[in-house]
């Protein structure tokens, strides 16, 4: 029994103990999408605290008869703090513009609004490549165009964002 013990106590030394991964006052540029539009968009993200994230997207397509615009703002709160992953909750606020064919008319239609949404997510890092974040998000939405529309949002960690830290 004694034996015992005294392994589960090296083993408890042996053990470091978990830091958050810290992004005070560090500035991140990357790409992620917009899900509304499936546009991607280029990403920033801000740091003033160790709990707080300022963020922002644009997203351009002019192709003709079928261009996109999306540009972004939020603000997340980091709940929950691991080693290499940062899970947070948040707000977006962003304007949206897109053109479409109308299948009735067989004319083009511009449509614009703006769009509110409440997210979760995570930002992971892989262990040696710390400025390097791969993003993840769900949450609801509200979009307004011609007429409001409720929607759910999730985005995979593929689709959703990777951001380079300086």
């Amino acid at each position: 029994m004694l034996k015992v013990v005294a392994v589960v106590f090296a083993f408890l030394a042996g053990v470091s103990v978990a830091e958050a991964k810290d992004l005070t006052n560090r500035l991140g540029v990357g790409v992620k999408s917009h899900s509304t539009l499936d546009l991607p968009e280029l990403a920033i993200v801000y740091n003033p605290s160790t709990e707080i994230q300022i963020s922002g997207g644009l997203g351009i397509d002019t192709q003709k008869d079928q261009s996109k615009f999306a540009a972004t703002a939020g603000v997340r709160r980091i709940v929950f703090k691991e080693q290499n992953m940062n899970f947070y909750m948040g707000g977006t606020l962003g304007l949206v513009n897109w053109e479409e064919v109308n299948a009735t008319t067989a004319k083009n239609e511009k449509q614009s609004g703006f769009e509110l949404d409440a997210v979760f997510g995570g930002e992971f890092f892989f262990a040696g490549l710390e400025s390097l974040g791969f993003t993840f998000e769900g949450g609801v939405g509200v979009i307004s165009a011609d007429n409001v529309r409720f929607r759910t949002i999730a985005d995979s960690p593929f689709r959703a964002g990777i951001i380079f830290y300086f």
